[in-house]
């Protein structure tokens, strides 16, 4: 016991003190001792061990090449974020990104891409619904690729295609009094015109950043 202490705070003392030997035992099984009291490693020594430079540690072009990635991360995300937000139901896949490390090690995304369902409604009126929605997609963002306006170009075509359908047809109703049969034999559909110019091998698009 410590002269002067009470014997409560001398307990309090011995307890830890027995903790901090038993803090780490080696491999045989016996205790060993720690140095609780072992200065931290400084900042400088941390980074070292991530492999990633402290900001200060960059020289200041590396400083602004940061800088721009951060911004071009920033609108790449916003930019594809604008297309599934628009394209709701027709997204057919999440947004994906290629990335470039920077100076200080992180990861950044300079381009990405949205895929879209390009398809035709079941009829011309989901057509016509479904190429409002696709050419809306496309120009969603602020600064739409040559991609995106390719897409949205292709879309204004099957709504117009679409809406020369139900004119004809309304038409055809009218001098009859019965509906125009629907089906393959209707020309030229939306679908075909936007396959052949954009994707001929399927019925699917990406739009771009």
């Amino acid at each position: 016991m410590v002269p002067g202490l009470s014997p409560s705070v001398d307990n309090t003392i011995q307890n830890a003190s027995t903790y901090a030997n038993q803090w780490r035992s080696d491999a045989s099984g016996k205790v060993g001792e720690q140095d609780i009291f072992a200065p931290r490693p400084r900042n400088d020594e941390l980074s070292q061990k991530s492999g990633k430079p402290r900001a200060e540690q960059l020289s200041s072009a590396d400083r602004r090449q940061v800088e721009e990635l951060k911004s071009t991360d920033r609108a790449v995300r916003a930019h594809e974020a604008a297309h599934m937000a628009a394209g709701g139901s027709l997204v057919t896949s999440g947004a994906s990104f290629s990335y470039e490390t920077g100076p200080d090690g992180q990861r950044y995304a300079v381009a990405g891409e949205v895929g879209i369902d390009t398809s035709k409604g079941r009829t011309p009126e989901e057509t016509l619904a479904r190429a409002d929605q696709i050419r809306a997609a496309a120009l969603a963002p602020a600064d739409p690729s040559g991609q995106d306006r390719a897409v949205a170009a292709a879309a204004a075509q099957m709504a117009a295609d679409a809406r020369a359908e139900i004119a004809r047809a309304s038409m055809e109703k009218n001098a009859t009094g019965n509906p125009r049969e629907s089906g393959e034999n209707r020309g030229l559909s939306f679908g075909q015109a936007i396959e052949r110019s954009l994707n001929p091998n399927g019925q699917a698009v990406n739009f771009y950043a």
